[in-house]
C-alpha cells in the first residue's frame, strides 16, 4: 500500500472525475522552478515551438488526438525527444471562442485526456465547453506519454498487500524491501526517463502546447497534483499565465515530511465527518456511541484483517493494507460514503470484496489483473520532485508519534508509506519553496474546508504566496470543489473563466 502523495480527483477512479489519495502529492516536489523563463525560447528549442499538431480521429466522439514532441531534458534540448499524448474537444458555440482550456485531474499520475474525454470535455458547464476548446496533455510518464512502468500485475497485487503497519524488525525489513523492488522494477523498465518527469519539467511541456495550439496564454483548471503544476507553470511563465484556476491546492513551501503529516491528518478531518455522518444511522458498521468509539472500532477492523485477511472473492483475500486503502478512497467524496458504509459492513461479517473493489478503484487495478501506471508515475513525479520525506526506518519510527497524534487512524500507516522513495534511483531535482508568480494575472485558489487529500491550510497558504492568488473557500466535504454540485462555487468560476474577472479574495460558499 502507499498512502503517500497522490492527489487526484475522487471522480476519476470511481470512473467519473473526483479525486484520490495514495499519499501526498509532495507540494516540495518544486523542482528547480525558482525563477522565470525567458519570453522567446531558445534557438535550440524553438524547433519544438515550431512543430506542426496532426489532428486525428480519436475513435471518441467529437474528440481528437494528436502525438507532441517535447526535449527528455531541457538542459540539454538536442539530446533526444520525449511523445507526449494531446487530446481536444473544440468549443462548441455559440458565442466566441476564447481559445483553449488545459485541464489536469491530478495525481501526479491521472490521466488528462482520460479525465477529459470520460468527464471534462461533458461535464464541465455547457457555457465553458461553448467558449473553449478542451484541452489535455498526459504528462510526461502517464498514460499515453511514454508511461513509467514498475511491476507486473502480479507483483503489483504482491506489493499492495504488504504490511505497511510493521509490527517487528522482519516486517520492517519485508517493507523496505518491497519499496526497493518497486524502485528497482521502474529503473529496469523505465530507467531512461526516470530522471526527467520532474513537474518542472511537465509545466514546461504544456508551454510549447500552449504555443503549439496558437494561444498567447495558458487558460487551465488543475485539481490536486494539478495545482502544483499549475502554480509551476505561473512560476515559470507568469507573462503567459491566463486564466488559471487551481482547484484543492498544494503548499509548495512544505518540506516533505511535514507535507505527508499534513495530509495525513487532512484524512483525519475527513474520517471524522464521515464518522459523524455514520453514527447518526442505524447499522452504521462503526457503532452509534461517538466519532472517536467508531475510530476505535475502525483501528480494531484493521488489527483483525492484519491478523487474518478474509475472503474477497475469487483467490483474492482482503488484509489491512488493502482495507485501509479502500477506507482512504471513500474520503475522497461523501458520495461514496453509503458504499464505504456497505463494504465496512461486510468486512465485519468476513466478507472483503466491498472494500477491495474500493482498493482496486483507487489503484486503477483492471478486472484482468493489470494495473494503469498510475502508482508508477505518481511514485516516479513525487521522488525526482523533492528530497524523499525519509531516508531509512530509523527515520520513520522517530516521526511515527507526529503522524500517529495527526491521525490515530491512518497515522502509522501513512508515515510507514512516506518511506517509498528511500532509495529511488533518479535523484531528486527540486525543493520545496513557495511560489511567487510575480508579473501573474489574477489566478483563482479553490480550497475545501474539509478536503482530506489537501488539506484547506494548504489553499491559503497557496493564495497568500502567489502575488495575484485569489482565495475561493468551499465550506464542505470531499476533494475539491469545482463541478460537485456547489453553485455559488460553479457560478464564480465560470465568471472568471468567461470573463476574467476573479471572485473576491476571501469569497466563501456551502
Amino acid at each position: 500500500m502507499d498512502t503517500r502523495r497522490l492527489l487526484r480527483t475522487f471522480a476519476t477512479v470511481l470512473g467519473t472525475a473526483g479525486l484520490l489519495i495514495s499519499g501526498c502529492s509532495k507540494g516540495s516536489s518544486t523542482t528547480s522552478a525558482s525563477g522565470s523563463v525567458p519570453v522567446a525560447p531558445s534557438a535550440a528549442l524553438q524547433p519544438y515551438y515550431a512543430q506542426h499538431l496532426k489532428w486525428r480521429d480519436c475513435g471518441a466522439s467529437g474528440f481528437q488526438c494528436a502525438t507532441m514532441k517535447a526535449p527528455l531534458d531541457y538542459g540539454k534540448p538536442t539530446g533526444g525527444d520525449i511523445k507526449l499524448a494531446v487530446s481536444r474537444k473544440k468549443a462548441t458555440g455559440p458565442g466566441k471562442r476564447l481559445g483553449s482550456l488545459l485541464v489536469n485531474p491530478g495525481g501526479p499520475g491521472g490521466s488528462a485526456i482520460g479525465y477529459l474525454q470520460s468527464y471534462a470535455a461533458m461535464g464541465y458547464p455547457a457555457q465553458v465547453r461553448a467558449r473553449y476548446d478542451m484541452v489535455a496533455v498526459d504528462p510526461r510518464g502517464v498514460a499515453g506519454s511514454e508511461p513509467v512502468e514498475c511491476l507486473t500485475g502480479p507483483q503489483m497485487d504482491a506489493y499492495t498487500q504488504v504490511d505497511q503497519t510493521p509490527d517487528d524488525a522482519a516486517e520492517v525489513t519485508k517493507l523496505s524491501t518491497a519499496f526497493k523492488k518497486f524502485a528497482g522494477g521502474c529503473e529496469q523498465r523505465s530507467g531512461r526517463i526516470l530522471p526527467h518527469v520532474s513537474t518542472v519539467e511537465a509545466a514546461r511541456d504544456m508551454d510549447v502546447l500552449r504555443a503549439l495550439l496558437g494561444d498567447e496564454k495558458l487558460n487551465y483548471v488543475g485539481a490536486s497534483y494539478g495545482t502544483f503544476l499549475g502554480a509551476t507553470y505561473a512560476e515559470l511563465f507568469p507573462a503567459r499565465a491566463g486564466r488559471l484556476v487551481l482547484d484543492g491546492a498544494m503548499d509548495p513551501s512544505l518540506p516533505s515530511e511535514e507535507m505527508n503529516r499534513d495530509q495525513t491528518a487532512g484524512f483525519e478531518t475527513a474520517f471524522q465527518s464521515f464518522a459523524a455522518d455514520c453514527i447518526k444511522k442505524s447499522g452504521c458498521p462503526l457503532g452509534t456511541a461517538s466519532t472517536a468509539d467508531a475510530a476505535t472500532r475502525l483501528k480494531q477492523l484493521f488489527a483483525g484483517l492484519d491478523a487474518k485477511p478474509v475472503p474477497a472473492g475469487g483467490s483474492r483475500k482482503l488484509g489491512e493494507s488493502l482495507a485501509t486503502i479502500g477506507v482512504v478512497a471513500a474520503m475522497y467524496d461523501e458520495a461514496a460514503w453509503p458504499q464505504l458504509r456497505t463494504a465496512l459492513t461486510a468486512a465485519k461479517k468476513g466478507e472483503g470484496s466491498g472494500l477491495l473493489a474500493l482498493a482496486d478503484s483507487y489503484y486503477e487495478r483492471q478486472p484482468n489483473g493489470s494495473y494503469a501506471n498510475l502508482m508508477f508515475a505518481n511514485a516516479a513525479v513525487n521522488c525526482v520532485d523533492a528530497p524523499p520525506a525519509f531516508s531509512g526506518p530509523a527515520d520513520v519510527t522517530r516521526a511515527a508519534p507526529g503522524f500517529e497524534k495527526a491521525s490515530p487512524v491512518f497515522g502509522e500507516a501513512f508515515a510507514w508509506a512516506a518511506l517509498n522513495c528511500a532509495d529511488w534511483p533518479a535523484a531528486p531535482t527540486g525543493t520545496a519553496h513557495r511560489i511567487t508568480a510575480k508579473g501573474a494575472p489574477p489566478i483563482v485558489v479553490v480550497g475545501t474546508t474539509r478536503d482530506p487529500a489537501t488539506p484547506y491550510k494548504w489553499a491559503r497558504s497557496l493564495a497568500g504566496q502567489l502575488s495575484s492568488g485569489t482565495l475561493l473557500t468551499y465550506e464542505g466535504d470531499g476533494h475539491t470543489a469545482y463541478g460537485r454540485g456547489s453553485k455559488c462555487i460553479d457560478t464564480a468560476i465560470n465568471s472568471y473563466l468567461l470573463k476574467g474577472t476573479p471572485p473576491a479574495d476571501g469569497k466563501k460558499c456551502s
